[in-house]
């Protein structure tokens, strides 16, 4: 996969042509190109690359002659987000796992954000030094143009220290204002109570915000009415509240997108995807707009909406609310055919325009589309060091449950080998409410690449394919969420694409859970199987959401409403804990799990394999060091896949 790229953006990074498959290294370092954003004036490029290992750096070039403007080395930094602010600023959001003093909770995902100044080469910490907050920040920075200057908004922390509570302080959400020209942060509304979301004006104000109490679930969105608040909407939500996506299609309008929860006696009835509903609010009403939305679009130069990305079936497409942009997209679509586009980022005169496109027989780029000149160039591969030679082909594929149901999926089979009697590795998505989608995956390619047919069942409860395909998941935790996996194994192997003798069972996150079960509170299906930062002892994980100063009612309400239990103590939660069964377990099993991981906790492994050890089953558990739930570091991620790998190959040979 070696297109012609933007001559020398990005010259630091080397092709190379393996010969046969390429090593795992092609597949499980970090992408060659995370991010590529373009300046508002669409004059430059900024782009987040890294070496494949912990090393990542930002370079901004000019798009006219290729000549380098500005480059930062971020280290081992986490990087999140990538932004402009004007064409002479920079926001950069990155993350780190640590504890806050005094905050109760633990260890935690913390994000940081950096302006960059990209004429006099310098860097600042927003919110380092403000009185009373905290340096980090709850979601992306936003940027407006006020009065004909950018300016960067941030959702952050101001601290209130309870008296006469040990180690207490409550942390209000506030919204701060960083005037770039005057190098000056302030206060644009203070925090207090229950608020759990904001949305800025144009004109830098605060339109609205959102109310929750997560114990009781009541959500109510208010919007300034004059100098105080008028609710225009509110319910009662259990799971959460929907987060505020920014402005509607007009200045005083603001949307949420969130998803629709399905009650009993619901039809699923609105089109499309249907579990994700996308309202905007004004004063005055309140619009569903017909989309199944998945991802917001904002004009990057006014912040309004004016378009979205939806999945369809197995195809991912763009809505444009106006005509303008709806023709661009489709020229954009046509110069790609039977190619992924996505939409990245765009000037401000939405002429020059940033993709990525996701070829199938060659896997992911960046291009720069001008649709001025009529052309478009390539920026770089995501992935180096992989050539066409080395992408499996990936096919969708459907099957019934045992109950009727209908499952869809990815198939990938390994290439230049028949598809007859193959090697099955299957491989569960985590969630469990998203879903997999087509394209490359660095995972499964590299897995196909060793032999193995991949299988991606979209079981039920997963998100993105309705709202009552995602409720049919409720309380099928270990249960009929399981047997939808296991039942795409009896689909291939009667279809005699799979050796069924010859299976098994590879996820993260949840698809570590269905890993473990596949094992244990399953049993005659796989050879062996691999749990990556997998929940292994729901009661336990269960405990972790209800503890002491820690209770999270919406995050308890949710994994309570899937397991299929009335809480921690529940006795349903025995049969369906892979640690509680580890009696049962009838195949090897190897455990990963990054020790910074604060979604689920590597405690969770460390229980597993002590049960385990306990009841002389065969197990292997590997520690990453520094690593978090996400594999956000290269090198723990490849030591992920090379285990995953080695193990495979010595319980489950390829060949």
């Amino acid at each position: 996969m070696k297109r012609i790229l933007l001559a020398g953006l990005l010259a630091c990074l080397s092709l190379a042509a393996p010969a046969l498959a390429a090593p795992l290294e092609a597949y499980g370092r970090l992408p060659s190109i995370e991010d590529v954003q373009i300046s508002p004036d669409g004059q430059l490029l900024a782009s987040s690359v890294t070496d494949g290992g912990e090393q990542r750096r930002i370079v901004v070039r000019r798009i006219s002659d290729n000549s380098a403007v500005f480059a930062i080395a971020a280290g081992d930094a986490k990087l999140r987000d990538l932004r402009w602010a004007g064409s002479d600023h920079m926001v950069i959001t990155s993350s780190r796992t640590s504890t806050a003093h005094g905050i109760v909770g633990g260890r935690r995902e913390h994000y940081l954000a950096l302006l960059v100044d990209i004429k006099n080469r310098k860097t600042k910490h927003l919110l380092a030094l403000e009185e009373n907050a905290m340096n980090v920040i709850a979601r992306q920075p936003e940027v407006r143009t006020i009065d004909g200057a950018p300016t960067v908004f941030l959702n952050g922390f101001r601290l209130k220290t309870n008296r006469g509570l040990a180690n207490s302080t409550t942390l209000y959400l506030t919204v701060f204002r960083h005037d770039i020209a005057k190098g000056r942060t302030s206060v644009v509304a203070q925090g207090e109570d229950g608020v759990a979301d904001w949305a800025v004006a144009p004109d830098g104000t605060v339109l609205a915000r959102s109310m929750y109490s997560e114990q009781s679930g009541r959500w109510a969105l208010q919007m300034r009415d004059g100098g105080g608040w008028k609710i225009v909407a509110e319910d009662i939500l259990p799971f959460g509240p929907p987060r505020l996506r920014g402005l509607g299609r007009t200045p005083n309008s603001v949307v949420t997108l969130s998803p629709k929860e399905a009650r009993e006696g619901e039809s699923d009835d609105d089109g499309a995807d249907g579990e994700r509903t996308l309202r905007e609010y004004r004063l005055d009403g309140t619009w569903d707009l017909p989309l199944g939305a998945s991802e917001l679009i904002h004009d990057p130069a006014t912040s309004l909406l004016i378009g979205a990305s939806e999945i369809k079936g197995d195809a991912g497409q763009y809505v444009f609310f106006g005509p303008k942009a709806e023709a661009a997209w489709r020229a954009i679509v046509r110069a790609y055919p039977d190619q992924q586009a996505a939409l990245v980022s765009w000037a401000d005169n939405r002429r020059r325009i940033v993709v990525k496109v996701d070829d199938p027989k060659m896997g992911p780029a960046y291009a720069l589309v001008d649709l001025d000149a009529k052309s478009a160039a390539w920026i770089g591969d995501v992935y180096r060091d992989i050539a066409e030679t080395d992408v499996s082909p990936m096919q969708a594929i459907s099957y019934k449950a045992q109950d009727g149901l209908e499952i869809t999926g990815y198939l990938t089979l390994p290439r230049g080998k028949p598809a007859k009697n193959l090697p099955l590795i299957v491989l569960p998505h985590g969630g469990p409410a998203v879903r997999d989608s087509p394209g490359f995956d660095w995972w499964s390619q590299a897995l196909a690449s060793r032999g193995y047919a991949v299988l991606q069942p979209n079981f039920r409860g997963s998100g993105g394919l309705g709202a009552a395909f995602m409720a049919a998941g409720f309380g099928e935790w270990g249960r009929k969420m399981q047997t939808d996996v296991s039942d795409g194994v009896k689909h291939l192997a009667k279809l005699g694409i799979i050796d069924p003798k010859r299976t098994c069972i590879v996820g993260a996150s949840y698809g570590g859970y269905a890993a473990l079960a596949g094992v244990t509170v399953e049993q005659g299906v796989y050879r062996c199987a691999v749990s990556v930062a997998g929940v292994a002892d729901l009661r336990r994980m269960l405990q972790i959401q209800s503890g002491p100063g820690k209770r999270n009612y919406p995050a308890l309400r949710y994994w309570t409403n899937f397991m299929g239990a009335d809480g921690a103590r529940d006795p349903d939660l025995t049969p369906i804990s892979p640690a509680m069964q580890a009696a049962k377990a009838d195949a090897p099993i190897l455990l990963i799990h990054g020790k910074d991981d604060t979604v689920v906790p590597y405690d969770q492994s460390r229980y597993m394999a002590e049960a385990l050890k306990k009841a002389g089953k065969p197990y292997e558990l590997i520690t990453l060091t520094g690593e978090d739930h996400w594999l956000s570091r290269g090198a723990t991620r490849l030591q992920m896949l090379q285990a995953t790998v080695a193990f495979l190959e010595r319980e489950n040979p390829p060949n």
